[in-house]
């Protein structure tokens, strides 16, 4: 069985598209361990047998292991993954990325040594690079492409003039891992979960196995759910137009005494059945009318409060023709 037919069997069979990455730090395990690297594998196998039936693939990171000479641990919990639970594939997270000879050793540490079903590659030194470990049959790859630290851009984001198209790096990588690199039909890519969404958008057709094993199984399902038809739920019936204070949206609310020209059109109302209450846009034919200074009162040069009134003003007409009441006393 080859890494895309486990990866694909482990997802039905947990119901799962969750990748439990493995990177021990002794200084963040619990206090009763806290700080000691003889207890990786303890802490790691916990995490695996509390996680067997609920993910589609595990990828223990090779630096936290090395770092702190626990490469013998890391080939005791392979065996316990493969053990506990042999249908979940698991990807070694090196980002390996020499050539030649080299290349053929550390396909060998990955394949043979820890027994992983695939492995992480940086591509950056071409196809010399990668052509290794496509040798092992049914073994996976995934070739770093398009990440989300904050300097991926330094290279992945830049373009290629002296390719046809002249098409950003990233873009490049993704095309040869699409095609004259796939020689075993399980080449991959890494891509941060945060660049997916703008990757489909610009993107809409590539395949989703070209993104990495965390990534992949919930673009691929958002990209059939996208294009499959859906039923949505009725519609509620719209609400009946709401009168704002001051709105001027039909003839019915325009002000009392405020002249009206003829119309040539009617107002904007919102579509039907959308259930906004956003306000229609003003008809041109009405002549918008305001009472400003409503509710305050200006100071004579005597100091005595002017009358309210008086101060009453449209702004579409000639000052308001309401009497001062004081004057009639």
């Amino acid at each position: 069985m080859t890494f895309l037919d486990m990866l694909s069997a482990a997802e039905r069979q947990n119901n799962s598209m969750l990748c439990v990455g493995l990177d021990p730090e002794p200084t963040k395990f619990p206090d009763r361990i806290k700080g000691d690297s003889n207890k990786i594998y303890d802490f790691c196998a916990a995490i695996v047998d509390a996680t067997a039936d609920l993910v589609n693939s595990f990828k223990p990171q090779i630096a936290y292991f090395a770092a702190h000479r626990a490469e013998g641990q890391l080939e005791r919990l392979m065996e316990h993954m493969r053990r506990v639970a042999p249908h979940v594939p698991i990807i070694l997270d090196a980002k390996r990325g020499d050539i030649g000879s080299t290349a053929e050793q550390y396909a060998i540490e990955a394949f043979e040594r820890y027994g992983a079903d695939a492995v992480t590659l940086s591509p950056f030194m071409g196809w010399d690079s990668v052509a290794p470990y496509l040798k092992y049959h049914g073994k996976g790859a995934f070739l770093l492409c398009r990440t989300s630290n904050p300097g991926g851009d330094d290279l992945q984001n830049q373009r290629l003039a002296s390719v046809e198209g002249q098409p950003l790096l990233y873009e490049h990588v993704a095309k040869l891992a699409q095609g004259p690199w796939n020689l075993n039909g399980q080449l991959g890519l890494v891509v941060g979960a945060c660049v997916v969404f703008a990757l489909m958008r610009r993107h809409p057709h590539a395949s989703a196995e070209a993104l990495a094993p965390d990534a992949a199984a919930p673009a691929q399902h958002l990209r059939h759910h996208q294009h499959s038809p859906r039923r949505l739920p009725a519609q509620p019936p719209p609400h009946p137009p709401r009168r704002h204070r001051g709105s001027i949206a039909t003839a019915a609310s325009t002000p009392r005494g405020c002249p009206r020209t003829p119309q040539s059109g009617t107002a904007a109302a919102a579509p039907p059945g959308d259930g906004s209450l956003r306000r229609p846009a003003p008809d041109p034919g009405f002549r918008r009318c305001h009472w400003s200074d409503r509710n305050r009162s200006s100071r004579s040069r005597a100091g005595r409060s002017a009358p309210r009134h008086a101060s009453v003003r449209r702004r579409c007409g000639r000052p308001s023709a309401i009497p001062n009441r004081r004057s009639r006393r």
